[in-house]
């Protein structure tokens, strides 16, 4: 039971699980970036042929750790288990995003520093005169201009989620086997028996993540369906899908996780994201999620039927209660950023938990509020003190008005704020306001937990 102070052996626990968790992080940092140098590295201390011109030579460096970079983004993205326990998964997402803007300038760099040292090499970008591994690099750099370019305004080129991510892999893939081959044709610093043995372990790990996520996954997905047993409809064009394994012994998670779902074959790679909105102390093996109407699948949720089966990839995520020192806890959320708090908040009221409470809960109008009725009777099972903050209020009505920013949070957190755990969710411009706000009443980041509902 979390109760409203740790005991002695669970404060060791959560020691001992944040201590884990910290060389965790610090391992797969040390290898990140291990692997992204090696290369370079190994060109340093050992044998090589001899120098050339000082451009080139950092050219070469450049398309070295490029090639590295863009090999090894494949992994953040994974969803590898071993990967994503330490770091929470939005982060990864961010961390990918803003690495991949820095593999293309790198890999950009390289031939123009080429370019800058020779100018006569700039009749390698002919592409019908030119000999095939300068062929390779130029496909290479037009694959990822492509890439970057669909991925960062693929709203905006109104690219559906599915069929951009068909076309980003494609991409990705396409630029690291021509730049391998580019490489390995060069055969000047690949010609070291060395360096084609990295690369080569290196192009395996590249190819032992794309087996895992293409093939070994799906077939484990395939293995344990699940069946739908309820789908409820809630406020706020929101629907509650309920599943229960069938033919096996199903999953457990950890309140305010989510998981990757699909009505359709885990082969077809159409799966969307959603967090978890039951308690995690079922005892009966469903669970459920809470999903609003925004796009093309969680449109079609109201129409699933009892019975019909989905197939789950999770759960994933440390934003929960179980991953962190809890005493007081403020939970901060917009609209269905609320799902992972509500299946906190219902694991709390399954535990008998003593904690004091507080859910600033943000929503466009009374009548959108999800869980609107069962949030108030969670007050009769919890400390819960249920702040609901409406940008667009009714007359008459007496609450919080406008967006949860300083001013509604200094009159209605507790006394004790600033040693609360607190806990957002939502969309990202909400998220990053609210920092802001909690960053001017001085609460420490370490005390703050986000999870943000656009990762791709």
């Amino acid at each position: 039971m979390l109760s409203r102070h740790l005991s002695i052996p669970q404060q060791h626990t959560q020691k001992e699980k944040h201590l884990k968790k910290r060389f965790q992080t610090a391992l797969w940092l040390a290898i990140y970036f291990l692997l992204v140098f090696l290369p370079i590295v190994l060109l340093m201390i050992l044998p090589r042929p001899q120098g050339r011109e000082f451009l080139r030579e950092v050219s070469v460096a450049l398309g070295f750790m490029g090639m590295a970079l863009l090999g090894i983004q494949t992994i953040p993205t994974s969803r590898l288990k071993f990967l994503v326990k330490p770091f929470p998964m939005d982060t990864l997402y961010q961390f990918h995003h803003i690495l991949s803007i820095f593999t293309f300038i790198i890999l950009l760099v390289h031939p123009i520093l080429l370019f800058i040292n020779n100018p006569g090499t700039l009749q390698l970008l002919n592409l019908v005169t030119a000999p095939w591994r300068a062929r390779a690099a130029v496909l290479a750099i037009l694959a990822m201009v492509i890439l970057v370019v669909t991925s960062v305004w693929r709203v905006v080129m109104k690219i559906k989620y599915d069929v951009w991510r068909w076309i980003h892999d494609g991409l990705a893939y396409l630029a690291i086997g021509l730049g391998l081959y580019h490489m390995f044709k060069v055969n000047y610093y690949m010609s070291l028996t060395y360096q084609k043995v990295l690369w080569l372990v290196l192009t395996g790990i590249w190819l032992g993540t794309l087996i895992a996520i293409r093939l070994i996954r799906p077939i484990r997905m395939k293995k344990t369906p699940y069946e739908i047993v309820d789908v409820i409809e809630e406020r706020g064009q929101s629907w509650s899908l309920i599943l229960k394994p069938s033919g096996h012994q199903g999953l457990t998670f950890e309140s305010g996780q989510f998981a990757w779902i699909t009505n359709e074959s885990p082969f077809i790679f159409r799966e969307n994201p959603f967090s978890f909105s039951t308690s995690s102390e079922n005892d009966d093996g469903t669970f459920g999620f809470t999903i609003k109407e925004l796009g093309d699948f969680t449109a079609r949720i109201k129409d699933f039927k009892p019975g019909e089966t989905i197939y789950v990839d999770g759960p994933y995520g440390n934003f929960s209660i179980d991953e962190h020192q809890c005493k007081n806890l403020v939970f901060i959320a917009g609209g269905i950023g609320s799902a992972p708090v509500m299946s906190m908040l219902r694991t709390l009221a399954d535990r008998g938990a003593e904690n004091e409470v507080v859910f600033f809960y943000g929503n466009p109008t009374w009548d959108s509020i999800i869980y609107r009725e069962e949030l108030e009777t969670l007050k009769d099972r919890l400390n819960l003190n249920l702040v609901n903050v409406i940008e667009r209020p009714d007359e008459g009505w007496q609450g919080e008005t406008g967006f949860i920013n300083v001013d509604v949070l200094q009159r209605n957190l507790p006394k004790d704020y600033k040693d609360c755990t607190y806990f957002l969710c939502g969309p990202l411009p909400m998220i990053t306001a609210v920092e802001k706000a909690l960053d001017e009443l001085q609460i420490s980041p370490r005390n703050v937990h986000s999870e943000q509902y656009e990762m791709a």
